[in-house]
């Protein structure tokens, strides 16, 4: 038997203009066709209340939270009024508390998935995160986070919302993570403008929608092309346990760091006990190259007009065809394939220079994204290349795990306690993305890889805009041009080189 979808109208602030609104409606049902039901969000009185509001106002009568379940199977759940902070919660707000208990009501419910719809009269904080711009309303001022919290647990294929006098229909945003969890269904947030405004604004918006519970699985959580990361990520994953790539969930329990003043030679563990240098992380020596390599210091082929700064162990070196001017690659000096195989000593200048181009970077207003492609490469290149502050490190990661997905990558974010060399052993392949936050994405390389991957995604229309500068060898530059990008990267640079 074929499932008639519900047709539904949704519509922002009344403010008691019942007459324009339901005059509006029979205009377009005249046209259209009936609707099954219309939904209203934000404030639906006028400034003057009548008596039999005045009972709700009063708390005689109470209406804050629920989840209203229609014959057809269509869930709606809705939660009144606006944030307060007093105790008791006026009858026409709703506080933390009313919020746990809608959650709690609802999840706890066997197989629970999502609601169909959801209403609620402020927006959800920060709900344009990696979204279309809502224009002149500022989502990380206006709006609720507890709002934002119900969205991200109930999962509700339509949100409407109102009160800031304004229509913006976002992008649908999933509601899972992206290669570590099932697909599942898709979310759209629309708020709507006031009844009758003289801007025109749109304050009624109309669609279809069968109940999940009646829809194919499949047909369910297929997802659209401009669908987006989850704006409410973070707190999902407050919520979450973190997932570690094939690694202990905890903490080394032994932490080494340097006491070069009473302990000289030595390193000396968390608990203050002197170590032998047995048991720590012992020294590797470089191994030797199987033929001529392009970026050992010392050998012939090094093309030493690009490198502008040579410290103890690792050099920096612009990179050749570089996708950006300042595109600059930190190298070790001796032969080392992959971060995994450094010893602690460079291990520790390379984490100097990410500090002092993260420095020099921040005072050009940029920020730097450093990756490692450990496959079909023979010395270790770490690829590092400015973007505009403007672009969050969300943006970014987001950028990387949708790109990844395109080409059926499995790109994971590293927890934040966790470190590269903790996740993968020396010799097996991977690709590791690092932000100057700190924060990285990791893929372990288990058949063939994209090479130039990294800066393709850098390069795309999503982040610097270049996709004719996505393959280097469509970039190189004469000698003379590449000694004055160095000569002047080197100068601007000086002030942050530690070496």
């Amino acid at each position: 038997m074929e499932k008639l979808p519900l047709r539904v109208l949704a519509c922002g602030d009344v403010e008691g203009r019942l007459e324009t609104l339901f005059g509006r409606v029979r205009a377009i049902q005249s046209k259209s066709g009936r609707f099954d039901m219309l939904l209203c969000v934000g404030d639906f009185f006028s400034s003057t209340s009548d008596a039999e509001w005045a009972e709700y106002r009063s708390g005689a009568k109470k209406g804050r939270r629920g989840l209203f379940s229609g014959t057809s199977g269509l869930q709606i759940a809705y939660l009144s009024g606006t944030e307060s902070q007093d105790e008791p919660t006026p009858a026409y707000s709703f506080s933390s508390k009313d919020v746990t208990e809608l959650k709690s009501s609802l999840l706890s419910t066997l197989n629970f998935k999502g609601v169909d719809i959801l209403l609620t009269s402020p927006w959800p904080r920060d709900v344009e995160s990696f979204a279309n711009s809502p224009g002149e309303i500022d989502t990380k001022k206006c709006g609720s986070t507890l709002i934002s919290d119900l969205a991200a647990s109930l999962k509700p294929r339509y949100h409407f919302a109102a009160l800031e006098k304004a229509y913006y229909e976002r992008l649908p945003y999933r509601n899972h993570t992206v290669l570590q969890e099932t697909p599942q269904h898709v979310t759209r947030f629309i708020a709507l403008a006031e009844v009758g405004n003289t801007s025109k604004k749109k304050y009624l918006y109309a669609f279809s929608i069968i109940p999940m519970s009646l829809m194919d699985p499949a047909e369910l959580v297929k997802q659209p092309q401009d669908v987006t990361e989850n704006p409410y990520r973070k707190l999902r994953k407050g919520t979450q346990k973190t997932k570690v790539l094939g690694c202990a969930e905890e903490e080394t329990a032994c932490q080494f760091f340097f006491d070069l003043k009473k302990h000289q030679g030595k390193k000396r563990s968390s608990d203050g006990k002197d170590r032998g240098s047995t048991q720590t992380k012992q020294a590797k020596k470089p191994s030797q190259p199987t033929g001529p390599c392009w970026f050992c210091l010392a050998s012939p082929e090094v093309e030493k007009h690009l490198v502008v700064s040579i410290g103890t162990h690792c050099y920096l070196a612009l990179a050749k065809g570089g996708l950006l001017p300042d595109h600059v690659l930190i190298l070790p000096i001796g032969h080392y394939q992959s971060v995994v195989d450094l010893s602690s000593e460079v291990m520790e200048e390379v984490t100097k220079y990410k500090s002092a181009l993260k420095e020099f970077f921040r005072s050009k207003g940029k920020r730097y994204v450093l990756f490692e492609r450990n496959y079909k490469s023979q010395h270790l290149q770490l690829q590092v290349i400015p973007v505009p502050l403007d672009y969050s490190s969300e943006d970014i990661k987001e950028c990387f795990i949708t790109q990844a997905q395109e080409q059926q990558i499995e790109l994971l974010e590293i927890p934040e306690h966790s470190d590269i060399t903790q996740v993968v052993h020396p010799g097996t392949p991977y690709f590791y993305v690092e932000l100057d936050t700190g924060e990285k994405l990791f893929h372990r390389i288990r058949g063939s890889f994209p090479l130039q991957f990294g800066r393709a995604v850098l390069a795309s229309g999503a982040l610097l805009a270049l996709p004719q500068r996505s393959d280097w060898r469509s970039c190189t530059a004469s000698r003379p041009e590449e000694e004055a990008q160095a000569s002047a990267f080197r100068r601007d640079f000086q002030p942050f080189d530690f070496a």
